[in-house]
């Protein structure tokens, strides 16, 4: 597919309930979606889960989650560059209530998925946050909802900083194919925050075949990029403004993996 569909600019999917909504409709996939939603002081939003399970992030600010008798409080964060936040699980066929006494913009990350899983709290303490690269490719990868991290049907989601002048998401790698063992096939959105006014970062996805997805992307925050097949890397931070990233991934797979395959011409050297 081409960049102009797959490069999605800040407000370019609002209506009166969210600032950014791609479902799976509007992506052209089956599965992943992400909704992005602010609330001011003492605001509320309710939605209903259908055949979705969703997690309910702070970006800024806390909130109370309430799903039927189960109510999480969610202390939140100031940014996300601030820190890791606890979460809240929705599962499908739920009805979901998100009241903020302070206000604040909250990520709701979506999947597809067929069994029913119980409501849950994901504290903050428990996200385990690994360094991934070295150097000029070191980056910070929080796994609040990676495969091996928090029980999810089929979503997979993680957020990852990347300091100002750095490349993550690096080799550039793929998951587009099913190839037990080696590879698990997975639509992605990344949604962008960039630290400080006027920052600004790129997005590469190139071509695993004939025909596939091609993007190089200037992204600002609020912007995202669609990836549903090809090589993605490297997401580029522009020196002195630090990148942050919202993964959203989910698939057909049997089961709820990341399995990554890297760019042969790209691993050479690296570590």
């Amino acid at each position: 597919m081409t960049g102009n569909r797959l490069y999605i600019p800040r407000g370019s999917t609002a209506d009166a309930n969210y600032v950014f909504d791609v479902d799976p409709k509007r992506a052209g996939w089956e599965y992943s979606g992400l909704r992005i939603v602010e609330l001011g002081a003492g605001g509320t939003h309710t939605f209903t889960t259908g055949d979705s399970e969703w997690i309910v992030l702070p970006l800024q600010g806390g909130c109370t989650v309430q799903m039927g008798t189960d109510v999480f409080q969610l202390l939140g964060r100031e940014s996300v560059f601030a820190s890791v936040t606890d979460f809240a699980y929705a599962p499908r066929d739920a009805q979901v209530q998100i009241a903020s006494g302070a206000g604040g913009r909250f990520a709701l990350a979506g999947a597809k998925c067929e069994r029913r899983l119980p409501a849950r709290y994901g504290p903050a303490p428990e996200v385990p946050v690994e360094e991934r690269g070295s150097g000029t490719q070191l980056r910070h990868v929080r796994n609040f909802a990676s495969a091996d991290a928090f029980e999810c049907d089929k979503l997979i989601a993680v957020e990852v900083i990347t300091p100002g002048g750095n490349w993550s998401s690096y080799p550039p790698h793929k998951h587009d194919e099913h190839r037990p063992g080696v590879e698990a096939e997975l639509e992605e959105i990344y949604w962008f925050e960039i630290d400080g006014p006027n920052g600004f970062g790129y997005q590469r996805v190139s071509p695993s075949r004939e025909g596939g997805s091609d993007v190089l992307a200037e992204v600002r925050s609020g912007d995202a990029v669609l990836v549903p097949d090809g090589w993605h890397g490297p997401s580029i931070a522009q020196p002195g403004h630090d990148m942050y990233y919202l993964n959203v991934m989910a698939g057909p797979g049997p089961t709820r993996e990341w399995r990554i395959c890297f760019h042969p011409e790209h691993t050479e050297g690296y570590r």
